[in-house]
């Protein structure tokens, strides 16, 4: 049983020795444990440290792609490189490394495909009282659209299994904590939670600028996961409000014309003609959508068979 824990970086050189210093030589269940480093696309001395230190596997972007890309990088790169269980941890040092293994556990036992490590939110003194509610909040979202129940989902300490791999895509650019949990809670996959330790905030965090742009990039990427997973519920809903209004319009019209024949009302009849065309558009375009998504399923599946082909063939040579 092989393990690699990766790591996406980007100009990293001042915390990434002390993040690797940190993590385990052994742990129990693994023969082999390897360390990934993705350099996305450093202009400091990030390269330097990792082949400094002695890491196993390198990957490196010639310009930055965004932590999602960066995520799908080394994943591709760990399953390529024969890993059992994937860990994927900061090169900040937030998480406490000494986990890796309570993080593992459930994987190894056969009770989970993918397992988040759950910060104590409430308690971390570096995050102000604005952003643990925030945390909570997306959390709450996240668990109603993945169908899960991860307390904490942004969490970047995750383990996941090589099976679970093969199935994770990353459609966005902006991170791959809260799509990866809807994906895996919308393909059924088990997934939990255990709880974790974090160290002292050695620098602040460069996924957003402040709080709103947080605050918009989650909501932006609960939204298009929500439409990829579940487009025909998403459009029928609109489509039914716009026909159930213009009806209402429609129904208002005729009675007010029989109330006062003299009045035509005409911009009330216009009104209440374009919602229920427009109400009848939508849902037909929800029932596209809905088969557009059973292609999509179909196209994934033959994906990730591919993919565990491909890297199954890879592992071997190597």
């Amino acid at each position: 049983m092989k393990l690699i824990i990766q790591i996406p970086c980007y100009n990293e050189e001042k915390t990434l020795r002390l993040a690797l210093d940190e993590l385990p030589k052994t742990v129990e269940g693994f023969d082999r444990v390897e360390i990934l480093i993705i350099n996305d696309g450093s202009t400091d001395n990030t390269v330097g440290e990792a082949k400094a230190w002695g890491v196993d596997h390198l990957v490196s972007f010639t310009r930055n792609k965004g932590l999602a890309r960066g995520f799908m990088a080394g994943i591709e790169a760990s399953l390529k490189a024969g890993a059992d269980v994937i860990v994927n941890t900061d090169a900040d040092n937030q998480y406490n490394a000494k986990d890796i293994e309570k993080l593992c556990r459930p994987i190894l036992d056969g009770t989970a495909d993918m397992v988040i490590g759950e910060r104590p939110i409430n308690n971390i003194e570096h995050f102000s009282g604005i952003k643990k509610k925030l945390q909570n909040l997306g959390s709450w979202v996240v668990r109603k659209v993945s169908r899960t129940d991860i307390p904490d989902a942004p969490s970047g300490f995750r383990a996941i299994s090589r099976e679970a791999a093969y199935h994770l895509n990353v459609f966005n650019d902006y991170t791959y904590t809260l799509e990866t949990i809807i994906q895996a809670g919308r393909k059924n996959m088990a997934i939990t939670s255990v709880p974790v330790g974090v160290n002292d905030d050695l620098r602040p965090s460069r996924l957003f600028k402040s709080m709103r742009a947080y605050i918009q990039r989650s909501i932006g990427t609960i939204f298009r996961i929500g439409i990829i997973y579940e487009p025909r519920k998403f459009f029928s809903w609109i489509g039914i409000v716009s026909f159930i209004l213009g009806t209402s319009l429609g129904i208002r019209w005729i009675i007010l014309y029989f109330v006062d024949p003299l009045r035509t009302h005409i911009p009330s009849l216009i009104l209440a003609s374009i919602l229920i065309i427009m109400g009848v558009l939508v849902v037909v375009m929800a029932v596209l959508a809905d088969l557009i998504s059973v292609n999509r399923k179909i196209l994934e599946e033959n994906q990730s068979r591919l993919r565990k082909l491909e890297n199954e063939k890879y592992s071997k040579k190597s």
